[in-house]
C-alpha cells in the first residue's frame, strides 16, 4: 500500500476518533461560536472599531476557530505515542509519515468545518463582507495554509509532551495568543507593551490579511508577512515533529 493510501487510512481513523469524542467536537466547532456570541452581544458595543463589530471580529474569530481545535490534536498525537499504537503500526508496515500526515489533514478539515459553521452564524448576526469570489478564494487559501502550519506545529507539541494531559496543556498558548492580537480590538487601542506585542506577533498579520480580503481591500504587505509566518511555523513544526517522532518511535 502506498504512503498516500496509508495517509487516507490514518485520516479515516482520526475522524472516527473525533466523532467518538464530543468534547473535541465542542472545542473545535461550537466553542468559537459561543465566543462569537459572547463578544458580539456582550462586548461588541463597548469597542469602537469604525465598522459593525461583527464585521471587524469575524476574521479574528476565524483564526480563533483554528486554534481551539489544536488541543485535541496534540492529545491524540501523544496518545498514539504513549499507548503503543505506533509500535502496532510499525508491525503492520504502515508508513511513519502517514501517521503524522493523517493528524495534520484531519486538523485542517476540522478547521474548515468549524469556520464554515462560524461564518454561517456570523451571517445570521449581520456579517456583511465586501469580498469578491477571488477574495473568498484567498480567505480559503489563507485558512488552509494556517491550518496546515498550526497542525504541524501542534503535532510536534504532542510528540514532545510526556503525557496526553501535558500535550493538551502545551497547546493552550496557541489558543490564548489570538486574544493578544488584533482579533478582538485593534492593536493601536492597546496599552504600551501589549500594543507592540500584538503588532509583531504572528497572528496579527494573518488576521489583517483575512480582514482585508473579506473587506474587498487586501493588503499585499500583510499577505506576504502572513504567508511568511505560516511557512516558517509549518517548517519548524514539520522538522521538529519528524525529528521527535524518529527518536521516540
Amino acid at each position: 500500500m502506498s504512503s498516500q493510501a496509508h495517509s487516507i487510512v490514518m485520516l479515516r481513523r482520526n475522524f472516527t476518533h473525533i466523532g467518538r469524542n464530543p468534547t473535541s467536537v465542542f472545542n473545535a466547532v461550537l466553542m468559537p461560536i459561543v465566543i462569537m456570541l459572547m463578544f458580539v452581544y456582550m462586548f461588541g458595543k463597548a469597542f469602537s472599531v469604525g465598522v459593525d463589530y461583527i464585521d471587524y471580529a469575524t476574521p479574528g474569530l476565524m483564526l480563533l476557530a483554528v486554534c481551539y481545535g489544536l488541543g485535541s490534536t496534540a492529545t491524540a498525537v501523544n496518545s498514539d505515542m504513549t499507548k503503543g499504537i505506533i509500535n502496532r503500526f510499525k508491525a503492520m508496515d504502515v508508513s511513519r509519515g502517514a501517521v503524522l500526515t493523517g493528524h495534520v489533514i484531519a486538523t485542517v478539515l476540522t478547521n474548515l468545518v468549524a469556520i464554515a459553521a462560524l461564518t454561517g452564524v456570523a451571517f445570521a448576526l449581520g456579517f456583511s463582507p465586501s469580498a469578491s469570489a477571488l477574495d473568498w478564494l484567498g480567505v480559503l487559501g489563507m485558512i488552509v495554509l494556517l491550518g496546515f502550519a498550526a497542525g504541524w506545529f501542534t503535532v510536534a507539541l504532542g510528540l514532545f509532551a510526556k503525557s496526553p494531559e501535558t500535550a493538551g496543556l502545551a497547546a493552550v498558548p496557541l489558543v490564548m495568543l489570538p486574544f493578544f492580537s488584533s482579533a478582538i480590538v485593534p492593536a493601536d487601542k492597546m496599552g504600551p507593551g501589549l500594543r507592540e506585542f500584538a503588532e509583531y506577533q504572528p497572528f496579527t498579520p494573518i488576521i489583517e490579511t483575512l480582514r482585508g480580503l473579506l473587506n474587498g481591500a487586501p493588503s499585499g504587505r500583510d499577505a506576504i508577512t502572513a504567508i511568511a509566518w505560516c511557512v516558517l511555523i509549518a517548517a519548524i513544526g514539520y522538522l521538529w515533529a519528524r525529528s521527535t517522532f524518529n527518536k521516540r518511535a
